[in-house]
């Protein structure tokens, strides 16, 4: 899934002639381009979709969608790790974190 989620921003730069930020999403902080806004400013809250900021959104309305979202786990699956998420819908474990089998046969050198 792929949704617009609002955040705040926290930094501006430009890199490489583009207007980019640092936006947090109740705690996760990503990279997100500005150029649809250019007048935003630290403390603006922005609606971000694929990593492009594309509207203002006023603070309450940002909150408690991000509190909404909380509750329903879609923070979580957006920000996530996606090869977690992926592996629990499979029914899998994380091969990311997932422990070699222990076998009970005895290791055979040759």
């Amino acid at each position: 899934m792929c949704l617009a989620v609002p955040g705040r921003i926290l930094s501006l730069q430009e890199r490489n002639g583009t207007l980019m930020s640092i936006v947090d999403f109740g705690g996760v902080q990503k990279d997100v381009c500005l150029q649809y806004i250019p007048d935003a400013t630290v403390g603006d809250y922005v609606v971000v979709h694929v990593g492009f900021a594309i509207q203002r959104l006023d603070e309450e309305s940002a909150l408690r969608t991000l509190a909404e979202f909380e509750h329903l786990g879609v923070l979580k699956e957006e920000f996530g790790n996606g090869f977690e998420i992926a592996a629990r819908q499979a029914g899998l474990a994380n091969p990311e974190t997932a422990q070699p089998q222990q076998s009970d046969e005895p290791e055979v050198r040759s």
